[in-house]
């Protein structure tokens, strides 16, 4: 019976697939064509099914961008990014696409160590950080059995040094991995998705507003209350926003 279940499934799992790619490649067809709107479709129908990957986001941005979408090229940009942290090409795209925006808001620059570690941390993602150490630790165990085996001072010599500098990378890698972790988890960034958002002092559509912000426009959630969302800004400015004005980067 559970054989018969995981054949089934997996014949499922195989024709959505398929039936993703014909639609990703549709998709593609559109956009090379200059049919923007019906590549988008194609793309959102993709997304539809839960599947999701930097390519799929990074042309769905493309589209967007075409049909001067702002806030959903840079929402699908920065989507793309999230898995492909390193890629240039996204980076280039999204900065063309944040060019569109309104908003001039200043970025509070890091200084000294903080922004050093930082920087470094950001090479990996968790799991790069994750699976490096753990292949440090296998070339640990290798080093430490030579170690002990063998029979030549020489040889000894230089895997017992080898071995801690190999064991103190183990510790860097894992104190960075746990870093990205931290850092991931405090990550928690939206797009302005409205033409124009009224950003209020208190989430009270009665209370002082304290600025405004435009559609693309990225800022970090800092916590939820009912409908509303209280938001940070690269520059330090707090205020609170309607739930429905931005979209969560973190969210399919």
């Amino acid at each position: 019976m559970k054989t018969l279940l995981y054949t089934i499934s997996f014949l499922l799992s195989f024709g959505v697939f398929a039936q993703n790619q014909d639609l990703f490649e549709k998709g593609n067809a559109f956009y090379n064509d200059g049919k923007y709107a019906e590549a988008i479709d194609n793309y959102q129908a993709i997304l539809e099914t839960g599947q999701q990957s930097a390519d799929l986001y990074f042309n769905l941005a493309n589209a967007n961008y075409k049909l001067n979408n702002i806030a959903p090229s840079i929402y699908y940009y920065e989507k793309a990014l999230q898995l492909e942290p390193n890629d240039n090409d996204i980076k280039n795209n999204l900065a063309y696409a944040k060019n569109m925006t309104i908003d001039a808001i200043d970025v509070i620059p890091e200084t000294g160590l903080a922004k050093l570690i930082h920087n470094f941390t950001d090479k990996m993602t968790f799991d790069g950080w994750a699976i490096t150490s753990v292949v440090f630790v296998f070339c640990f165990v290798i080093l430490f059995l030579v170690y002990y085996f063998s029979y030549s001072t020489g040889i000894k010599r230089l895997t017992f040094v080898g071995s801690f500098v190999v064991l103190a990378l183990v510790c860097i890698t894992l104190s960075l991995a746990f870093h990205k972790f931290n850092l991931d988890k405090k990550d928690n960034p939206a797009i302005v998705f409205v033409q124009e958002s009224k950003v209020r002092s208190t989430p009270n559509p009665k209370s002082e507003e304290a600025f405004r912000l435009h559609e693309g426009t990225k800022v970090q959630v800092l916590e939820t209350y009912n409908d509303w969302q209280k938001i940070k800004l690269t520059d330090g400015k707090t205020g609170w926003v309607i739930s429905d004005d931005i979209k969560m980067l973190n969210e399919l």
